[in-house]
């Protein structure tokens, strides 16, 4: 079943959260991100695929070492950060998408606004990141 959005809908707290609406606007923003970094991981391997030049200075041959460094490091987090859409995604096919993986509470439309891949609350997410800099100090 398609659901049809108003083209200036935006989610909002006054209706009942993950409604189908707010589903599908997440759906369409988490569908549109992913394809933006699935063209610019393409441009990325087409760029690299160009770049089997030898620059005859030591220097240019270091820099162009590093932006390949650079922009491999750069792809790496934009697969993990596909992966990530991919699981919000099956989320939202599940019914579990937009409520916290440890509460069970909704998240909040302002956190999914801002990072649409969430699975913590804000409360959740402070939790572990304190318990993590514990553990890191110990």
């Amino acid at each position: 079943m398609t659901v049809t959005l108003p083209a200036d809908y935006r989610p909002s707290e006054d209706e009942p959260f993950m409604n189908e609406f707010q589903r599908e606007y997440f759906r369409r923003k988490l569908q549109g991100w992913r394809a933006d970094l699935m063209r610019e991981s393409d441009e990325t391997l087409s760029h690299l695929q160009e770049g089997g030049l030898q620059e005859p200075d030591i220097a240019d041959r270091a820099q162009a070492e590093a932006d390949r460094s650079l922009e491999l490091r750069t792809r790496d987090r934009a697969r993990k950060l596909v992966a990530k859409i991919d699981a919000a995604l099956l989320r939202i096919e599940d019914g579990s998408y937009g409520y916290c993986e440890e509460t069970h509470e909704p998240i909040g439309i302002r956190r999914l606004e801002a990072r649409p891949i969430a699975t913590l609350s804000v409360e959740a997410q402070e939790r572990h990141e304190r318990l993590e800099r514990t553990h890191r100090d110990d």
